[in-house]
């Protein structure tokens, strides 16, 4: 058991699947700092123990992350692969040892269903139609096996579940019965219309119901990691306005050479844009129209002087 006076060792396991698709999805918050995120998260949640309140620390390894990789044939677009490489990069090269992505992988298959009409009841006498069956394959039993052999071992004092998913009550229902480990869960969701599940909330000591649009926002990886000569880069596709920053990036790239003295010029403050970054710029019409007409001037007057 835990001593009550000091904070409890606590590490996060996030479902990678459910937390993309609840929270991030069609957001500009996707190139997620978890430990960041977490480590504030934690402060507003309350547990007390015998009429104490109970306080948190990550360990070491604070993070466990399950997820699958993409498969090309199923990608949504033409970077959804090497947007998500790039992200399961910088977490580990910015986060170190206190993250572990653990990966499983998806399985598909032709199937048969049943057609869904909306507003009608199931017509079970219908023919069936022909579908891809594609599911994520390890990644929860993967997270439910860690969470338990972690909360047995005595690793931990505190375990939070990040996930909305019934199929991880069986876990929480055994770590309680099995251990004194404290259990809390955070749904993945950035409003009140996803409820937690009511299975998975009776087995946490405390609930996070949703997760705020300004702390994602304030839970963001470098633009740029850089670490042991490794490097991973924040995809375009995944800042807020990407129609308006490609053509910027382009334009940068042709006057600097290179794709990387872009992206370090546009992350740079600039005292002819009042100390602003380019890249800061490239987010609503406005701004990138006058960062344009800065781009145009400067290639006018001083790469013109050169030619």
């Amino acid at each position: 058991m835990a001593d009550a006076n000091k904070p409890l060792r606590t590490r996060v396991y996030v479902d990678g699947y459910n937390f993309y698709n609840g929270c991030l999805k069609r957001t500009p918050f996707k190139w997620l700092d978890l430990h960041q995120l977490f480590s504030s998260l934690l402060p507003t949640v309350s547990l007390a123990e015998d009429g104490q309140e109970q306080s948190f620390a990550l360990s070491p390894l604070a993070v466990k992350y399950f997820t699958a990789p993409i498969l090309v044939k199923f990608a949504r677009s033409h970077d959804s692969v090497p947007s998500q490489e790039a992200y399961h990069k910088a977490l580990q090269l910015h986060l170190g040892q206190a993250i572990e992505v653990i990966p499983g992988y998806y399985d598909h298959r032709p199937a048969r269903a049943y057609l869904h009409e909306k507003g009608k009841q199931p017509d079970l006498s219908a023919s069936t139609v022909e579908i891809w069956k594609l599911e994520e394959k390890q990644s929860d039993v993967a997270l439910a096996l860690h969470a338990y052999a972690d909360a047995v071992r005595g690793d931990i004092d505190h375990i939070v579940f990040a996930t909305n998913d019934t199929d991880f009550v069986p876990a929480m229902e055994m770590i309680r019965r099995n251990t004194f480990v404290k259990v809390g869960l955070v749904i993945p969701t950035r409003d009140d219309v996803r409820k937690p599940n009511k299975d998975l909330a009776d087995q946490a000591h405390w609930v996070r119901s949703s997760i705020k649009d300004e702390e994602l926002a304030a839970a963001q990886l470098p633009l740029s990691v850089l670490s042991s000569g490794k490097s991973a880069r924040k995809p375009i596709s995944w800042y807020p306005r990407p129609d308006l920053l490609t053509p910027i990036f382009e334009e940068a790239k042709r006057v600097k050479g290179s794709a990387g003295a872009a992206w370090k010029w546009l992350q740079l403050p600039c005292a002819h844009l009042g100390n602003r970054t380019p890249i800061s710029m490239a987010d609503d019409e406005a701004s990138t129209t006058e960062l344009r007409a800065y781009m145009d001037q400067y290639d006018k007057e001083v790469l013109g002087k050169q030619k």
